[in-house]
């Protein structure tokens, strides 16, 4: 059992479900760094079946399985997928010194209209600076499905960020979000380890919801919803991303009024009314008058 400590916030879960990601800065120590460069180097770190359980994967003396055993490592994958989710795949990523050019930018899935979702964790060993290129994600965008690389022949979004980060840092990402490799133009070698994780239970509350039990009364949704969030649940999810075509960013914050919604069981939650409105279909017929 994970200590409640260990677990995501509702707000933290918020943003990860209005931007697709949540960003954990050197999160693991400097010992499991050096230990995963070295198993990259030597080829050790070895894969197993889709579909197994990840408890049963990278036995010690991993420094993978070590990293991602860590409990700050399995709060973050308890609260989004689940506790001991399936091994989908990995990737070891290696960047050559001075590459010419960058990777499309790409989702990693076909189009899926589920609900349910998948996380990929992205860990950087070693210090990224921005000149070394580094993973670019375009946050928000997981909710515009799309097939792998349909949008490769694009490179630049507004608001994209790119993965500038110190050693030991963590991406967790929503399976569709639209990210890329960027090209390494420095004299060293680039690593990034990902490995994509699928849910075995259906999501719902699996973090630490105990800032969902407090009655807010400052922030009571306006025509229906609960009553129990967070101050700062209802802004995360109506920010908008600078990319978004029209001023309100509507349909983006419907998507994540549905996705809240399943994630936490309460299908009374709305964001000014936006989904609510959809759903307005009376069946009631007027009764005629004599």
């Amino acid at each position: 059992m994970i200590d409640k400590k260990y677990l995501l916030d509702s707000k933290q879960v918020a943003s990860f479900v209005a931007r697709g990601f949540l960003r954990f800065d050197e999160l693991v120590p400097h010992e499991i760094n050096e230990a995963v460069m070295a198993e990259i180097d030597a080829g050790t770190i070895k894969s197993q079946p889709a579909g197994t359980p990840l408890s049963q994967c990278y036995p010690e003396p991993s420094a993978i399985g070590h990293m991602l055993r860590m409990p700050e490592v399995q709060g973050i994958i308890h609260s989004l997928v689940g506790p001991d989710p399936l091994f989908d795949h990995h990737a070891i990523h290696v960047r050559q010194p001075n590459e010419g050019k960058a990777q499309g930018m790409h989702g990693d899935s076909i189009i899926d209209t589920r609900m349910h979702f998948d996380i990929q964790l992205m860990y950087f060993p070693h210090d990224v600076p921005l000149e070394m290129g580094g993973t670019l994600i375009v946050p928000g965008s997981q909710y515009r499905r799309i097939n792998e690389m349909d949008i490769a022949r694009y490179q630049n979004f507004i608001g994209q960020i790119p993965m500038v980060c110190k050693a030991g840092s963590l991406l967790a990402l929503h399976h569709g979000i639209w990210h890329c490799g960027r090209q390494n133009q420095t004299d060293r070698q680039r690593y990034m380890y990902k490995i994509r994780l699928n849910p075995q239970v259906r999501q719902l509350n699996l973090w630490n919801t105990d800032d969902l039990t407090e009655e807010v009364k400052s922030n009571r949704t306006i025509f229906g919803g609960s009553n129990y969030l967070p101050d700062d649940v209802q802004t995360i999810l109506g920010k908008l991303e600078p990319w978004f075509e029209n001023a309100d960013g509507r349909l983006e914050i419907v998507n994540r009024i549905k996705m809240w919604r399943f994630l936490t069981g309460d299908d009374k939650f709305d964001v000014h009314y936006w989904l609510t409105r959809l759903e307005n279909m009376p069946e009631n017929r007027l009764e005629e008058t004599a």
